[in-house]
């Protein structure tokens, strides 16, 4: 259930007592707020995930999952990551309070609850999501697919929405709990990466590539908590630009001849790339891209990577300019 956002903000208030609910809903209500209502922590999780409001008001102290519990699944997730969080307790204690915020809430309001309070408190907390939200899209209109990912376990923290579609090229999967992780390969170049700049170098971009596509991943340091030399707990922003060349692979396998896999070595090898990182892009060995090459070499009649190259890109030329 995706709401319409164009005439009112979207609030979810999860709450286990009546009063509460009702007095919040009528006051959300006359401020122009579409308001949603939940009574306990599993309903919360649900409707969060399908409605994703603008901003969420959780009780803390509840029966079953209580609000600290309901705020770590909701940032655990990357489609309600970055929904705020507001706590609503009677626990002002300084443990409580931290606890609030080391759950992932952004701000809390004491009890008995004060409308008035609530509604600033809402207004200043959707339009900072708003924003962000905002210039998130924008990265994806310039085709540049983001997300934030902890180094420690490769956990997904947020995406916009064309790098969600991405994900399957990061190997991206389900993680027990804890939301999406990044699969082995790409957390393991990650990882690298960061040592890299950490260290004062300059971080490689990891290519992949797959049925004429490839996709570029480069490192963006979003922000350091701990352990820069390692990743440790640090965030970091992964910025990542899709491209096509599947039109020049498929040129270079009609002029020579070749399979779709020596036109895509043959492509590479254009490009400058040794057989492992030919191997590296497309996830096979080092020995099985130079027995492919082999087999370029003597369809293009040549000896080496410099005179296939050389030809390869001759070839290319006439052929876009249609001779």
């Amino acid at each position: 259930m995706r709401l319409d956002r164009r005439d009112s903000d979207v609030v979810l208030i999860v709450d286990d007592v009546p009063d509460n609910l009702s007095m919040l809903h009528d006051a959300l209500d006359e401020s122009g707020y579409t308001v949603l209502v939940a009574i306990n922590g599993e309903q919360a999780l649900q409707r969060a995930a399908q409605a994703l409001p603008d901003v969420i008001l959780l009780d803390a102290v509840m029966p079953g999952l209580d609000g600290f519990e309901v705020a770590r699944r909701l940032k655990a997730e990357p489609v309600t990551a970055g929904i705020p969080v507001i706590f609503m307790t009677g626990l002002t204690e300084t443990e409580h309070v931290l606890a609030a915020f080391r759950s992932g809430g952004v701000d809390y309001v004491a009890k008995p609850i004060k409308p008035m309070e609530v509604l600033v408190r809402i207004a200043a907390h959707v339009q900072g999501a708003r924003e962000r939200h905002q210039a998130r899209n924008a990265l994806d209109a310039f085709g540049h697919a983001t997300l934030a990912v902890r180094g420690g376990d490769g956990r997904i923290l947020w995406q916009t929405p064309l790098a969600r579609r991405l994900n399957g090229w990061l190997g991206a999967h389900e993680a027990g709990g804890g939301g999406a992780r990044l699969g082995d390969a790409a957390l393991d170049w990650l990882q690298a990466q960061a040592v890299v700049q950490a260290t004062g170098g300059a971080p490689q971009p990891l290519t992949l590539a797959r049925h004429g596509r490839r996709l570029v991943i480069r490192l963006h340091e979003a922000s350091a908590a701990s352990g820069g030399a390692s990743g440790g707990d640090d965030e970091w922003l992964l910025v990542m630009s899709e491209s096509s060349d599947e039109s020049t692979i498929a040129a270079l396998g009609l002029a020579f001849r070749l399979t779709a896999r020596e036109a895509e070595v043959l492509y590479w090898v254009v490009q400058g790339k040794t057989n492992r990182d030919i191997g590296d892009i497309l996830g096979t060995s080092p020995r099985t891209v130079h027995k492919h090459l082999e087999h370029v070499f003597e369809k293009l009649g040549v000896e080496t990577r410099t005179a296939a190259a050389g030809l390869a890109l001759t070839r290319v030329k006439q052929l876009a300019a249609g001779r």
